[in-house]
């Protein structure tokens, strides 16, 4: 049995993926000084861990292994087993994830996996005795086992380093110590948690036996999960790009242009996912059926999988989509971003550009005028680590909800990370943009009201079979100049103008302006954040709006349908308020160039593969037949190739129009919703916007609200008033209510002038 993607060309060289490379062009001298930049940059920004660090992971690791087989002679000899048998009872511990691929960074978790027998059991021996064994351990800190998930997991920090470990139970007396988990049959009498547990190992080992080269693809990698948290696009979870997903699209990357160097793969990362045609899977090889009968992603069989906006397809069976958490509102965002890196790359091929524009934080509190707030609270810290796990898994339940019953004309763009306040104890907030779909004819009153929306999302969660007292959800608008000043660095807010002129757009060389700054909130997750001084901003407003804008930078720093103008009308408290703004103008915010970073040493990257190591320019040599071989390739000819790509078995697979009720739940809370009657989920309406086009018309909308005054900070509450209204129609009656509304009254744009006027 040969490996599923690889198979042979004309000249007996194996190809690697379901279709022929788009170039097989190797890299110019141009490639491989740009490449060396590319690696100093990524060490520069402290992507890589320390010689002593990694010393620390193979120590714990090691450590670790042994655990297990004491752990598992300890349950044989409990369970009666002769002497002979205990002597031969072995555990296993395997790696996967960004560790196993070798792309983690300072901190990042290891994802391990421990095998065991059939005797050894999940609940009675791994989360009994080997948990009792971790927590009596001075080694062993933040010990949180979360058996009813659905995939099992125990976490723990053993010496500092944080550990994921699942448990597969598999079909053997005795585990051997040169088990190969690649092989099918491993995955033969075991259940559906040993399956997903196993999963993971599976998956990672098969990327790497499917791109031409290991080296090259870890630097590409590391790289694009770099670009994807600096972007606010890294979160499974929120419904953006996770590792493996990332793992997966730099892959098919590096079968398509098997002879190039991570510069070049960075940038036909870009312009092939641009023009890539969602929902067309991406797939690293052929889907196997596979002799177990497992369950495998098929849009023609199975109807859950036709709603699939972005498949993603893992390569190992049984192959799955690992994207399922993906919305139409996260798509657009994603959409966009890797618009705006095409774009980058061009800049940087012309010299216009370099590695820090394409690395720019987004501005994601200076992108949308109007932001929900989803605040959380519990007794302790123990509730909240589960409360917060719980609530993340539904967020994108609220992006699906308001999509569907706005009809997909009010838009979410959910920030992937979460923030704390200091002040409030056990506490952790949310983000999530709001806009009016772009492109679409703004018919005369029309308002949207998510009161019910909103309920019905906070009756969901509260639907958590595992909820305690003291586990509280919140959700409020907020305006942007009224964002707390806690989710910025040190409390403060920063300030920047809010536009620059065409000339100093031109003079920074198309280098996006610096909008915000990275912050590391509670949790390790980088966030983006950005600022505004109303005062300032009016002012700088006022001076810009009178000059011409004729001139237009060759890179923008993120399409126009996600910024847009700062509305400085004042709000009363507890009275109704008005805002219009023009949705046609983007906001630029300039912003000082940072310093390039220092250059440290390349840190060690601990490697298990029968690959290429170390630096890709100290090893990968020019070769001028193949360099000069394809580089009459035009863009043109790579569209055309992609179009041929995406001409496989599912090219007739397209997205349904409507979404199921619920995506798939998050992996570790699964079975952990309540019923509720489902009475509240029934008959509703979805359509699926796609990106917004680059040329759209000027939009004039006007928000109407009530507000009331919390704290000396303005918060306009999202909770239902208790009445009926509709989701979406013309103004309501007047009738009387108990509790704020948010309720968005789009207007012509006649009228908005002139009651602007």
């Amino acid at each position: 049995m040969g490996i599923p993607g690889l198979s042979n060309q004309n000249n007996g060289q194996q190809r690697l993926g379901i279709t022929e490379p788009i170039s097989l062009a190797g890299p110019t001298e141009d490639d491989v000084i740009k490449t060396r930049e590319l690696e100093k940059y990524l060490q520069g920004v402290g992507l890589y861990e320390s010689q002593e660090e990694a010393v620390g992971r193979e120590e714990v690791l090691g450590r670790l292994d042994q655990i297990v087989k004491i752990w598992v002679k300890n349950i044989s000899r409990a369970k009666g087993f002769n002497e002979q048998l205990v002597h031969e009872a072995n555990a296993k511990i395997f790696t996967f994830g960004s560790y196993r691929l070798g792309v983690h960074g300072p901190g990042a978790d290891i994802d391990t996996l421990c095998v065991g027998p059939r005797h050894a059991s999940r609940d009675e021996d791994f989360f009994g005795e080997l948990q009792k064994m971790l927590s009596e351990m001075q080694e062993v800190t933040e010990l949180h086992p979360v058996p009813d998930a659905h995939v099992p997991v125990m976490k723990f920090k053993f010496n500092g380093v944080s550990v994921d470990l699942l448990y597969a139970r598999l079909a053997l007396w005795v585990i051997p110590d040169d088990l190969d988990i690649s092989q099918e049959s491993i995955l033969q009498n075991v259940d559906e948690q040993t399956v997903l547990s196993l999963n993971g190992c599976r998956v990672t080992d098969q990327v790497l036996r499917l791109v031409p080269n290991i080296q090259t693809f870890r630097t590409t990698l590391r790289c694009m999960r770099f670009w994807a948290k600096r972007r606010g696009v890294y979160s499974n979870v929120a419904g953006f790009l996770g590792g493996i997903n990332l793992a997966l699209l730099v892959a098919r990357i590096c079968q398509l242009y098997p002879n190039a160097l991570p510069n070049m793969l960075v940038s036909r990362f870009f312009r092939v996912y641009t023009q890539w045609r969602w929902p067309n899977p991406v797939m690293l090889c052929a889907i196997e059926e596979g002799s177990l009968g497992l369950s495998v992603w098929d849009p023609r069989r199975n109807p859950k999988d036709r709603y699939h906006l972005m498949p993603i397809i893992t390569p190992a069976y049984p192959c799955m989509n690992s994207t399922y958490n993906v919305t139409s509102s996260t798509l657009r965002v994603m959409s966009d971003e890797f618009r705006r890196g095409s774009e980058i790359c061009e800049a940087m091929e012309a010299s216009k550009a370099d590695w820090d524009t394409l690395f720019e934080p987004y501005p994601f509190f200076e992108s949308y005028k109007n932001y929900l707030q989803i605040d959380i609270t519990a007794e302790n810290a123990d509730d909240l680590r589960q409360w917060k796990g719980w609530v993340e898994s539904r967020l994108r339940q609220l992006t699906l909800k308001i999509e569907r019953h706005t009809y997909g004309m009010l838009q979410c763009h959910p920030h992937p990370g979460e923030f704390s306040d200091n002040s409030r104890p056990f506490h952790h907030c949310y983000f999530m943009g709001l806009q009016r779909k772009q492109g679409v004819p703004v018919n005369e009153g029309e308002q949207f009201d998510i009161r019910l929306t909103v309920e019905e999302f906070k009756h969901s969660v509260n639907a958590y079979t595992l909820w305690k007292p003291g586990m509280n959800i919140h959700v409020s608008h907020v305006k942007r100049r009224n964002i707390p000043n806690y989710i910025f660095p040190g409390g403060v807010r920063p300030t920047f103008p809010s536009k620059v002129t065409a000339e100093n757009k031109q003079s920074s060389k198309s280098r996006v302006p610096g909008h915000g700054q990275a912050e590391k909130p509670q949790g390790g997750k980088t966030v983006v954040v950005g600022a505004d001084d109303v005062r300032k901003r009016k002012r700088s407003e006022d001076i810009m709006d009178n000059n011409p804008r004729n001139s237009k930078s060759p890179v923008s720093l993120a399409p126009p349908s996600r910024e847009v103008n700062e509305d400085i009308s004042p709000i009363s408290a507890s009275s109704s308020c008005s805002m219009k703004f023009d949705e046609s103008e983007v906001n630029s915010i300039g912003g000082q160039k940072s310093e390039k970073p220092c250059l440290n040493s390349p840190g060690e990257i601990p490697s298990g593969d029968s690959g290429t190591n170390g630096s890709v320019t100290n090893n990968q040599q020019v070769n001028p037949v193949l360099a000069a071989a394809d580089t009459s390739n035009s863009k043109e000819e790579e569209k055309l190739a992609i179009e041929k790509i995406m001409s496989g078995p599912y090219d007739a697979h397209q997205a349904f129009p409507e979404e199921p009720e619920e995506l798939e739940d998050d992996t570790q809370y699964k079975n952990q919703d309540k019923d509720s009657g489902g009475n509240m989920k029934n008959n509703m309406e979805s359509l699926l916007s796609k990106p917004a086009v680059a040329e759209e018309p000027v939009i004039s909308k006007e928000i109407t609200c009530s507000t009331h005054l919390f704290s000396n900070e303005i918060l306009e509450e999202l909770e239902p008033a208790e009445l009926s209204a509709p989701l979406l129609s013309g103004p309501p009656a007047p009738l009387p209510m108990k509790k704020p509304l948010i309720r968005l009254n789009f207007t012509s744009l006649g009228k908005a002038a002139d009651k602007s006027a």
